[in-house]
């Protein structure tokens, strides 16, 4: 389950046109490197592997929107944030992988 909200995070990135050429290949190897993480956090806390990638697929779906809801977003972003809070010690290349992917998303005009 947790790598179906990945890939559609990867595909609705891939056919967004709205996204410049240089995010996209950057959100697509941040997505890569959360793919690792995440399937690594899914070994011993599933559920919180579930709610971060359902956040990331949630965020990326509000960046990506042509008709943009700036509360929805960044309703969306603080969840994402909110659902790796708990593991920046313990998984800190997820935490930062995480941390720049919301940057990207931010930067991209919301």
């Amino acid at each position: 389950m947790v790598g179906n909200h990945l890939d559609k995070i990867e595909e609705r990135l891939k056919q967004n046109k709205s996204v410049n050429e240089a995010d996209k290949v950057e959100l697509l190897n941040l997505l890569t490197t959360l793919r690792t993480e995440i399937d690594n956090l899914s070994q011993t806390h599933h559920e919180h592997a579930e709610s971060i990638a359902r956040f990331a697929a949630l965020s990326t779906h509000e960046a990506t929107r042509e008709e943009k809801s700036s509360t929805l977003f960044d309703l969306s972003i603080k969840g994402l944030n909110s659902s790796v809070q708990d593991f920046e010690t313990s998984h800190p290349v997820l935490a930062e992988a995480i941390n720049r992917f919301c940057t990207l998303l931010y930067n991209m005009g919301i």
